[in-house]
C-alpha cells in the first residue's frame, strides 16, 4: 500500500504520523510526505471509489468558494487488492468549541455564495470570477450536482433539474421511500408519500429558490475547528435548497 501510495503522490518520504482516524466505512493515517502532511483515507468496499470520488469532488467545490475551511483534496488512488484511497490535505482538527457561532455565519455565507455570483453576473453583464481568465466558481442556475455523491456509503444520484420540487421529490424523497417499500413494504407509507407528492409543489409556489451549495450531509460528526476557525468534512454535496427542512416544517403545520 506504502508503495502505491509514494508512486501517486509522487514523493520519496511517506511517514506515518501517529494521527489515525476510523469509522464504520473507512480507516485513516495521517503521513509527513515531500510536499507536506496529508490524510489518506482507505476502504476496501466495492462501493469505496464511487464514495471517495464524490467526496472529492464535493471537497472541491467548497474549497473554491474560499467561505468556509475543508482539507483540500489531492487524489483517488486505486491500491493493490481492490482497496481504494484518498489522500487530502492534513489538518490539525479538533472538536468544535469556540467557533461555532463563526460556523454559523460561514455555512450562511457557503449557502449564499452561488447567488452572489449570480448577483454579481447580473451587474456586471459577464463572466464571473477570478481574474480574466477563466473564472473558479461559475454560477449554477440548476439544482444537483456534476457527479454521484454518497451518504455514507448510500449513494446520491445528483442529475440536474431545472426545478428544485423536482430534484427534491425525485431524488432525495423517492430513493428514500423506495428503500422504505424494499425493506417493510409498507403500503401504508408508500399511499402517503403518493399523497404528498401532489402536495409538494404548492408548498415553494410561492418561493424564488437559487440552487444554493450545500454540504449535504452536515452532522456533528463532520466538523470541527482549529486555531484559525471552523472546518467541515466528510460533505457530500449538491446545489439545493438550503432551507428545505425548516420551510417543509413550517408548511406542513397548516395540513395538521
Amino acid at each position: 500500500m506504502e508503495d502505491e501510495l509514494k508512486r501517486a503522490l509522487g514523493t520519496a518520504v511517506l511517514r506515518p504520523t501517529g494521527h489515525t482516524g476510523a469509522g464504520c466505512i473507512s480507516q485513516g493515517q495521517s503521513y509527513d510526505t515531500d510536499h507536506g502532511r496529508v490524510f489518506v483515507k482507505s476502504s476496501s468496499r466495492s462501493e469505496a471509489r464511487r464514495m471517495f470520488e464524490g467526496e472529492m469532488a464535493s471537497l472541491e467545490a467548497i474549497w473554491k468558494t474560499q467561505v468556509i475551511k475543508v482539507p483540500k483534496p489531492i487524489k483517488v488512488i486505486d491500491l493493490p487488492g481492490g482497496s481504494t484511497a484518498f489522500a487530502m490535505e492534513h489538518l490539525e482538527m479538533r472538536g468544535l468549541n469556540r467557533h461555532s457561532a463563526l460556523l454559523g455565519t460561514q455555512l450562511a455565507d457557503l449557502h449564499l455564495h452561488n447567488q452572489k455570483l449570480g448577483e454579481k453576473l447580473k451587474r456586471e453583464g459577464s463572466t464571473v470570477g477570478k481574474g480574466q481568465g477563466q473564472m473558479e466558481v461559475q454560477f449554477v442556475d440548476q439544482f444537483g450536482f456534476h457527479t454521484v455523491t454518497c451518504c455514507g456509503y448510500l449513494p446520491q444520484v445528483n442529475d440536474w433539474q431545472s426545478d428544485w420540487v423536482t430534484f427534491f421529490a425525485r431524488q432525495r424523497i423517492q430513493p428514500q421511500m423506495d428503500m422504505v417499500e424494499k425493506e417493510s413494504g409498507d403500503r401504508e407509507a408508500r399511499e402517503l408519500w403518493a399523497q404528498l407528492q401532489l402536495k409538494i409543489p404548492s408548498f415553494f409556489c410561492d418561493v424564488e429558490i437559487i440552487p444554493a451549495l450545500l454540504h449535504g450531509d452536515l452532522w456533528g460528526g463532520n466538523v470541527a475547528e482549529d486555531d484559525s476557525g471552523p472546518i467541515i468534512f466528510d460533505p457530500a454535496s449538491f446545489y439545493g435548497h438550503a432551507d428545505t427542512l425548516s420551510f417543509l416544517l413550517l408548511r406542513l403545520q397548516k395540513y395538521e
